[in-house]
């Protein structure tokens, strides 16, 4: 028995993905529910598992882009096992090693460049005596044509190779997405500075008792994303965003948190996070980038939310002009943590000092409400003890 298998929707509005790579080859055995291929939506890189154990037949190359319900594989469900071969287990994934074709070598019976080359080099102004041909008898190919580049100096013997590849469907709907937040919205970025001290005190004293209790280490991520959740409450307009004429509000804070996975950027969402103690907050992040990590990550854990929070500090950045993530209005991004001198009360002490940056979208968003905004975050995080913990620390840890 032939059981096709077609591609599944990933997602409500997708009616395309593109095979990004087989995890395993034409006429392999496999497993049911072993990872046979990842495939690109728009919006995320998902596993395609077996639906049955047998031989396998693949109907679509790598980088086929095929629409939702097509056939990409076909199982023969008589086909039995090879004797002593090994199947993955359904839990680990075969990483497929790219097949790049060899340049086709084009050669002539007489002369010392190609009619495709000479038309190649023409176009580059580029003369045939200075480029050494790979083909026979030292003949120019296209493909020498191809990579010939002007004289720019003496040459030096080093590789100057070059590469290509298609990007996947998902980094490609991420750059169009960032060109049309460019292009479309007023987008403009104000900045400030945080003390971290404060935080940095707070987590000395607790971490240890925190991780005991919890399971999870108190970072970072759980006093900014409270400290964003009291700053959206007094300022409403930065967790709201357009639609047309109109000006969507929300009375929930959901919060996109950007987190760095296998496939690239990825910006789960930290759903109804005015609700969550330090303990919850830090819980939901972890989970969240656990399956990032892992490419477990859905569709519907990275839509929805309100308002963003991507942090460059991990890579190093001292400063940056993070853009929005669409249909969301404001983001704020966080970075590294320096020691820096500072004035306080009058003497100048090294502080531990991060620069926080708010892009808006500044047709819903005015100067008062995004350097409002910025401000009442920054005073949270500078006074976390009274503004975020009720002045017991203690027991804001211990929920």
């Amino acid at each position: 028995m032939i059981l096709e298998m077609k591609v599944p929707s990933p997602g409500e509005s997708i009616t395309e993905v593109e095979i990004a790579a087989w995890l395993v080859e034409d006429g392999d055995y496999v497993e049911k529910d072993q990872p046979i291929a990842e495939v690109d939506s728009d919006k995320a890189t998902l596993e395609l598992p077996a639906e049955e154990s047998g031989i396998i037949t693949l109907k679509a190359e790598e980088g086929d882009a095929v629409t939702v319900g097509s056939v990409v594989c076909l199982i023969d469900l008589d086909g039995e096992k090879p004797a002593g071969s090994e199947t993955p287990a359904a839990t680990e994934t075969k990483t497929a090693a790219p097949v790049v074709a060899a340049p086709k070598k084009e050669t002539y019976a007489s002369g010392t460049t190609s009619p495709a080359a000479k038309k190649i080099l023409d176009e580059k102004n580029i003369a045939s005596t200075t480029v050494k041909g790979s083909g026979r008898d030292g003949r120019i190919t296209k493909d020498d044509a191809v990579k010939a580049v002007p004289s720019m100096g003496t040459p030096t013997g080093g590789a100057r190779g070059t590469g290509r590849k298609k990007m996947s469907m998902l980094r490609r709907k991420v750059a169009e997405r960032l060109v049309t937040v460019k292009n479309e919205t007023a987008m403009l970025t104000t900045f400030n500075e945080v003390n971290m001290q404060p935080i940095f005190d707070l987590r000395t004293q607790f971490k240890e008792d925190f991780k005991a209790k919890h399971g999870v280490g108190l970072g970072f991520m759980s006093f900014f994303t409270l400290a964003i959740v009291r700053a959206l409450k007094m300022y409403p307009d930065v967790n709201s965003m357009l639609d047309g004429d109109y000006q969507i509000t929300h009375d929930f804070h959901d919060i996109s948190i950007a987190v760095s996975g296998p496939k690239g950027l990825m910006v789960p969402v930290i759903r109804n996070a005015e609700a969550l103690s330090f303990r919850g907050v830090e819980s939901e992040v972890k989970r969240l980038a656990i399956r990032a990590r892992d490419g477990q990550i859905t569709i519907d854990e990275m839509t929805g939310g309100t308002f963003t929070i991507t942090n460059g500090g991990v890579f190093g950045s001292m400063l940056s002009t993070p853009i929005l993530n669409p249909p969301q209005s404001g983001i704020l991004g966080m970075h590294n943590i320096v020691q820096r001198p500072m004035a306080v009360n009058g003497e100048v002490v090294i502080q531990p000092i991060m620069y926080v940056a708010l892009s808006y979208d500044h047709r819903i968003i005015d100067g008062r409400e995004s350097v409002g905004f910025l401000v009442a975050v920054k005073e949270a995080l500078e006074n976390p003890v009274e503004l975020l913990m009720d002045n017991n620390p203690t027991k804001a840890l211990e929920m």
